[in-house]
């Protein structure tokens, strides 16, 4: 498209379907600041309003991902669970798209506990010739991966909490949002015109239940974090800063050891006569 990758156009959310919110009969009367007007019973949200909270978010997400951090994604509900797994992988972020395992957040260590279950499970299975297994032994032990791998996939790599959550539906996933909230964790969400924005510090007005706002919102904030990340540098730039730094080393101690022979204090002079005595 011609806008930025990293940025949102009135149009672009047009063509994509962010301003339909609810039947203007169910709604939150909280979101009425962002309700642009109500056509045909539906209420229609305020895309400048969408566009200028998605700009706060995103120079957020920027900072976020340049200090390392990690954005957890949320979409538990039907029309998320592939858009939010597609987002993660490209992005090795978390996720969470099959259900919100509560404690997940508070109760993280117990988390980490299945998380080593599920790596010792796989191991089994992998060596299951020397563990002598029956058949049936490795078809329970691969009924248990996938069993833990339906709610742990996503949060498998996960050695800490995360920075930030990108929720889809606040409803759907308060639960998720009381979490972060209890641990000082900064909660991103797109937020529709019948859903609450409480508990969110940065809330984007957007239609959360189309694929293709969801679609638009997820692959504009993947850019940001592909665009955000620390450079990582690939092996022969790493290999050829190593010699840099190796040469320069050198250089460094060349001139130290100049410098050390130039200014030859008494001390050293000292320590010559002692070393000449013991040799």
């Amino acid at each position: 498209s011609i806008f930025s990758m990293t940025s949102l156009s009135i149009k672009e959310m047009i063509d994509a379907g962010v301003h339909f919110g609810h039947r203007s009969k169910y709604w939150n009367p909280k979101m009425e600041p962002y309700i642009y007007t109500t056509h045909k019973k539906l209420h229609i949200i305020n895309l400048e309003k969408s566009s200028e909270h998605f700009n706060q978010a995103a120079k957020y997400i920027k900072s976020l991902i340049a200090n390392n951090g990690k954005i957890m994604f949320i979409g538990t509900k039907r029309a998320a669970t592939d858009i939010v797994k597609k987002y993660s992988d490209l992005t090795s972020m978390p996720y969470v798209n099959n259900r919100w395992l509560g404690g997940l957040l508070t109760n993280f260590n117990t988390i980490k506990k299945s998380i080593s279950k599920l790596e010792d499970l796989r191991t089994k299975l992998k060596n299951q010739k020397i563990y002598n297994l029956s058949k049936k032994q490795v078809i329970d032990l691969k009924r248990n991966i996938e069993r833990l791998e339906k709610n742990l996939l996503g949060v498998q790599n996960l050695s800490k909490l995360p920075d930030a959550l990108f929720v889809i539906d606040t409803r759907y996933e308060r639960i998720a949002i009381q979490e972060a909230n209890k641990l000082n964790i900064p909660v991103i969400a797109l937020v529709d015109s019948n859903n609450s924005f409480e508990g969110v510090d940065y809330m984007i007005p957007a239609n959360d239940d189309a694929m293709s706002s969801i679609d638009l919102f997820l692959k504009t904030v993947s850019n940001i974090i592909l665009e955000s990340k620390p450079k990582k540098l690939s092996n022969s730039e790493a290999d050829n800063d190593q010699k840099k730094s190796i040469k320069a080393k050198k250089v460094l101690k060349t001139t130290e050891v100049k410098k050390v022979t130039k200014v030859s204090s008494s001390k050293e002079k000292k320590q010559k006569v002692t070393e000449d005595q013991a040799k």
